[in-house]
């Protein structure tokens, strides 16, 4: 199995995390919010090819805690 979607995914959250550590990006923008719900995406992707419950579990959750604020930061730039 190709690892491309794991590697992706996980250098997304990893660039988020940085960002946000180093102050250019806000914990509610659009930006971060974006590459979370992505990289988690692709996480669990790679997870549900793997039968891999524990991380299904995880980047699924993920998702749902990210989609939310996700959507409310598009509605507030509009």
């Amino acid at each position: 199995m190709s690892q491309l979607p794991q590697l992706i995914g996980a250098a997304l959250l990893l660039l988020a995390y940085a960002l946000l550590q180093t102050g250019r990006l806000k914990g509610d923008s659009v930006p971060y919010l974006g590459l979370n719900l992505v990289g988690a995406a692709l996480l669990a992707y790679d997870a549900v090819r793997a039968m891999q419950w524990g991380f299904i579990i995880l980047e699924c959750a993920w998702c749902v805690f990210t989609l939310p604020n996700l959507v409310r930061a598009l509605k507030r730039e509009h």
